[in-house]
């Protein structure tokens, strides 16, 4: 007679940015792993857009997308970094709002965690370092690029999202990613989140100013307020970069492969892979 225990379970967890990539492989896993757990780290400073496209999202998979971080979203983290806005050398905000949930929210079970890394990109995503989370990534193995992807998204019925039309990454609407004609994009079509940003900023340079001598804003070297006093400047390199691009690009390539190159002119640091697939 022998008291072997039964074999835990290994959940399968796949998380959601808003981008293309993780909500094409969502899709393309859907099928192959029928008990896959979708989530959604919320950090409270979405897009609207993100939100819609989420919605369209779990429609497609017929199965709900846990949200993380209902309890602790952007402003509770500020307050615990007294009043630091995130940058690329502190992503506070990726630790705390993207990493850490998922490392609650999976607690010490076993787990294959699925990462939208295409076939033709070089680049990696986030790997827990606790030993009883594994990363695998389909795409890379099953040799699906940008054109796959785009390809499932279509075949789903879902599309991309809406804010690709003028951003080229999902992530808070005031990530410090952005490059400078985003920034431009969220005043015109969202100026209430865009004065939200900059009142951050204001809050925070204000602050730091008078007790260290330094500066913080989220777009290097100059405010929100003076990006938006150079948008004559910043929309004519847009326009040009634009035009170049276009020339660059192969026949009938999508118009945001077309921007996402432009935009590379303006600022090609690659941002949290996290957030941003």
């Amino acid at each position: 007679m022998t008291n072997d225990a039964p074999a835990k379970k290994v959940r399968h967890v796949l998380g959601i940015s808003g981008g293309k990539d993780s909500s094409s492989l969502a899709i393309y896993m859907r099928d192959r792993v029928p008990d896959m757990e979708y989530f959604f780290c919320d950090t409270g400073a979405e897009l609207p857009e993100t939100y819609e496209y989420l919605n369209r999202l779990e429609a497609a998979l017929g199965k709900s997308i846990v949200r993380l971080n209902a309890d602790r979203d952007f402003d509770h983290w500020m307050e615990v970094y007294q009043g630091t806005l995130p940058s690329p050398q502190m992503r506070w905000c990726t630790k705390n709002l993207k990493l850490k949930p998922l490392e609650e929210w999976v607690g010490e079970d076993e787990v294959i965690s699925y990462v939208a890394i295409r076939a033709d990109e070089n680049r990696l995503g986030y790997v827990s370092t606790k030993p009883n989370i594994k990363a695998v990534f389909p795409f890379r193995e099953d040799g699906i690029d940008r054109s796959g992807v785009d390809r499932i998204l279509d075949e789903a019925g879902i599309g991309l999202p809406d804010y690709y039309e003028w951003r080229t990454r999902s992530g808070c609407y005031f990530c410090f990613f952005q490059r400078k004609h985003e920034w431009l994009g969220l005043k015109d079509r969202h100026p209430d989140l865009f004065d939200k940003a900059v009142a951050y900023e204001e809050k925070v340079r204000y602050r730091h100013k008078a007790m260290q001598g330094r500066d913080y804003t989220w777009t290097q070297g100059e405010s929100l307020t003076e990006l938006v006093e150079r948008r004559e400047e910043i929309e004519e390199r847009h326009k040009a970069a634009m035009e170049r691009a276009a020339k660059r690009a192969k026949p009938n390539r999508p118009l945001l492969e077309v921007l996402s190159n432009a935009l590379d002119e303006d600022d090609d640091e690659a941002g949290c892979s996290v957030c941003h697939l």
